[in-house]
């Protein structure tokens, strides 16, 4: 891996299993108890070049159409396979997100057992990307909306508009 990419994935050098913690302390616990921890994990603050990571959105169509980070490919959860990335090279640097991070964390797993070796779970999944106020994007621009899976995981959610 160049110099470039292992100063961007320095702060992808936590430890396996380690737990991360949130902006919100109850959140943080919540993905405590939800989690397995079983893959390397990333909080949004730890992404250095946005631009240098390719980002694989776990979540459904529909919740990725409401907003999904910026240049982010959708791969779906019960509908992931590994055509959906058959075009990614196996060392590049990819974080894997979807609401608040179990989808994301099992399609990283699957990812791990098809030989990509340089992957990561965002930890706190979209929630935690814009409670660090990261921006998120529809087909045409940016939006506050954020499709929150269904009414009780909406109650994580901080900022932006609830969709569900």
């Amino acid at each position: 891996m160049n110099k470039l990419l292992y100063a961007i994935f320095i702060g992808f050098s936590t430890i396996t299993f380690a737990q991360k913690t949130t902006l919100n302390t109850d959140f943080s616990a919540m993905l405590g108890d939800l989690l397995t921890h079983s893959v390397t994990e990333v909080l949004p603050s730890e992404i250095y070049d946005e631009n240098e990571v390719v980002f694989l959105d776990a979540r459904e169509k529909e919740e990725y159409i409401v907003s999904h980070i910026k240049g982010s490919k959708w791969v779906g959860y019960d509908t992931f396979t590994p055509k959906n990335v058959k075009d990614i090279e196996k060392d590049k640097p990819i974080v894997v997100y979807c609401t608040v991070g179990y989808r994301s964390e099992k399609i990283t797993e699957k990812l791990l057992k098809m030989g990509y070796s340089n992957v990561s779970n965002l930890y706190g999944g979209i929630f935690e990307w814009v409670h660090q106020d990261r921006k998120v994007y529809n087909d045409s621009s940016q939006t506050k909306k954020i499709h929150t899976y269904n009414k009780d995981w909406s109650q994580w959610l901080e900022k932006g508009e609830k969709v569900y």
